[in-house]
């Protein structure tokens, strides 16, 4: 139990524990008695509410971009200066919250290529006849 202080599981409810980290702190909960006490005390510890700024920016994920802020990061229309704290939030911060959603952005755009692609010749296709053969640009 010596293994377990307060800010290690701090830390993995906050899910701010890299894999190895966290399948360890599962482990000894799962295998000793008093890591789970010590871990239902510091659920219960949460529940009494942190009011620390810190602990309210962290819970509220306030410092996290919108979902619709990663998808246009994702397409570069982004201006410099976002893209530059995206970067950062993603890259030298490593959110968990925004990795995932991210990653899950990512896999949509994957699977909606080939959709979007035949949506796109469909398009093209059906309005072929509809356009004009020359376009008279000086009315």
């Amino acid at each position: 139990m010596s293994e377990l202080n307060r800010a290690l599981l701090h830390a993995y409810l906050d899910d701010a524990l890299d894999e190895a980290e966290t399948a360890r702190v599962e482990q000894l909960v799962r295998t000793s008695d008093a890591a789970r006490q010590a871990l239902l005390a510091a659920m219960q510890e949460r529940d009494r509410g942190e009011h620390s700024l810190g602990a309210i920016w962290r819970r509220e994920h306030l410092t996290c971009p919108k979902r619709e802020q990663l998808s246009s990061y994702l397409l570069g229309v982004l201006d410099d200066e976002l893209t530059d704290y995206l970067k950062f939030h993603l890259e030298t911060v490593g959110c968990r919250v925004c990795t995932a959603n991210l990653a899950d952005l990512e896999a949509l755009q994957r699977e909606a290529r080939p959709e979007s692609s035949e949506r796109r010749r469909r398009y093209f296709t059906s309005s072929a006849g509809l356009l004009p053969a020359t376009r008279d640009t000086k009315k």
